[in-house]
């Protein structure tokens, strides 16, 4: 205890010398030191101490070595590590001393909140019990999750997100807006434990969210390029204001028993031409290509955003139907849903809770069929083993996405090994041809554009009612 307190002592003579004599680290106002003095102090330690070497790792390099590590330096003394955060970090800092320093609803506070409104918690896991090599094994998991909520000050709430994914050394994308927050996370097992256990003890989550609310899949921080972090309107882009169609509108959430139990009687009715049910995937073409349930509805759109124009052009196919819905991980649906429901077209509209991820963990060789597309670097996980799409070249059976090899387009194409050893490669010729001009020239800065054959897709299909009444059931 003697030992902590006089460490403490030291940070904050530390952290006094150094917070007057950085001038990033100055704030605004130097009459708020006085009432938020305490927070920084506490806020400047608990950032030092989170970059602290276990003594486990210490030891296991022969000695005591580097104490500290913080992007990417060794420090050894203690006024090596205070220094460089003040001088890299004193944004960090001083964010994290506002959002514990500051009282809800006084006029200083965090912009944005207002009385009653659970505050952002600044607090991050201890990680001094963990090893660096447990914290940032490449064997690990892939986490996916929604929570939709009232977030008065998503700045805050991005900033936080980030400092957390950082810490923890997850790489990933998380999308914060106003109407609440949208993750898909990779990293070690310990690390993204560390992580679900941070998201729900953040107060403006943890009575809202469960465990059951984070799907889980083999993988790692080695999935996604970096960590993306940001503010945007909608935490999924469907291209409507939340305020017009808002997640509180949704439709009725079935659980994964539930749903197979529904799927399974369309399809029994649906086979003697009797069903008055649809069954709709809210997702992509290219998703749906190489997965989706049975007798399934799957629009060919190429982004979600297209999704109501898709229901507005065909409203006369839901006239009267139950539907139900199902997407990835189930965030599509609450907004999709919404807007379905906002026609007044449908008899009832259902959607799949937790969407395939957690369909797939109950019934792994269920309606379900084909693998399900994910939006990082593995493109795709598996659960059965069928294989219901095709290479685009040569018909055979085919699952496994790559990029179109032409530097100027981002479509995703399927060819098969036999294929793509004959130079075929690219997801239309068009861009075939451009790579082969492209690379015969000298290197340069190549512009993404817009593929042909994208340019070609119709932009929102307009399905066959009778068609889709006899085809119901039959693939």
């Amino acid at each position: 205890v003697t030992e902590t307190r006089l460490t403490i002592q030291h940070e904050t003579k530390q952290f006094c010398h150094l917070f007057f004599s950085t001038p990033s680290f100055l704030p605004p106002r130097i009459s708020l030191l006085t009432r938020r003095a305490c927070g920084a102090f506490q806020a400047f330690s608990l950032f030092v101490k989170a970059k602290e070497v276990p003594v486990a790792a210490r030891c296991a390099a022969g000695g005591d070595g580097v104490r500290w590590r913080c992007c990417r330096q060794g420090f050894e003394e203690l006024s090596g590590i205070h220094r460089h955060v003040a001088l890299q970090h004193g944004g960090d800092v001083g964010q994290r001393a506002a959002a514990e320093g500051s009282p809800a609803g006084s006029a200083d506070g965090p912009r944005g909140h207002c009385r009653g409104t659970p505050e952002i918690a600044w607090a991050l896991p201890d990680t001094s019990h963990v090893g660096h090599d447990d914290l940032t094994s490449k064997v690990g998991e892939v986490l996916l999750y929604y929570c939709y909520c009232e977030v008065k000050n998503p700045e805050e709430l991005c900033a936080w997100q980030k400092a957390l994914c950082q810490h923890l050394h997850l790489t990933g994308k998380v999308r914060v807006a106003s109407e609440g927050v949208n993750g898909t996370v990779g990293g070690s097992k310990v690390a993204t434990n560390l992580y679900i256990e941070a998201m729900l003890s953040q107060p403006l989550f943890k009575d809202i969210m469960c465990q059951e609310d984070f799907k889980s899949s083999a993988g790692g921080a080695h999935c996604f390029p970096d960590l993306r972090v940001g503010v945007f309107k909608e935490i999924v882009p469907m291209g409507i204001d939340p305020k017009i169609v808002s997640y509180k509108e949704t439709g009725i959430h079935l659980s994964p028993q539930e749903f197979h139990k529904e799927v399974e009687q369309y399809l029994s009715q649906a086979s003697q031409g009797q069903s008055d049910t649809i069954l709709l995937d809210c997702r992509n073409f290219y998703e749906s290509k190489i997965g989706h349930f049975q007798g399934c509805l799957a629009p060919d759109i190429r982004k979600f955003s297209y999704f109501p124009s898709y229901v507005d052009e065909n409203l006369e196919l839901f006239k009267d139907k139950r539907v139900l819905m199902y997407c990835t991980g189930g965030i599509r649906c609450e907004r999709g849903s919404a807007y379905l429901r906002s026609k007044a077209a449908c008899r009832e509209v259902y959607q799949l809770k937790g969407g395939i991820h957690k369909y797939l963990e109950e019934f792994p060789d269920g309606f379900y069929r084909g693998k399900l597309f994910v939006f990082d670097d593995r493109y795709a996980i598996c659960s059965n083993e069928d294989i219901i799409s095709a290479c685009r070249y040569c018909g055979t059976l085919w699952d496994q996405y790559k990029l179109c090899s032409s530097q100027h387009c981002r479509q995703l194409v399927l060819a098969c090994p036999s294929c793509r050893n004959k130079g075929l490669t690219a997801c239309c010729p068009v861009c075939q041809e451009k790579e082969l001009k492209v690379t015969s020239r000298a290197p340069g800065q190549i512009l993404k554009e817009e593929c042909d054959c994208t340019r070609r897709r119709q932009r929102v299909p307009i399905e066959n009612v009778s068609q889709r009444t006899l085809l119901a059931g039959k693939n």
